[in-house]
């Protein structure tokens, strides 16, 4: 459905609702409003991190350990 066809009706059907479940539809959609806030917010600080150069020199880093230190080699 195109949004404009979906508003319309999503509209249409809050006016045929009582106001106290008006009142949950409306937190409902803050909720999601909020959702979706944190994702944005999330996938921008993932962004941000994966393109800084801040470990890098953990790409210089000899390796510590190797598999010859385990004392216990699970299967």
């Amino acid at each position: 459905m195109k949004k404009q066809i979906l508003l319309e009706k999503t509209i249409s059907n809050l006016n045929r609702l009582p106001d106290s479940k008006i009142e949950e539809v409306n937190d409902f959609i803050s909720f999601l409003l909020n959702k979706l806030d944190d994702q944005i917010l999330t996938e921008g600080m993932q962004d941000l991190s994966s393109k800084s150069k801040y470990f890098d020199y953990l790409n210089h880093e000899p390796e510590l350990y190797s598999v010859n230190d385990l004392k216990v080699k699970f299967k």
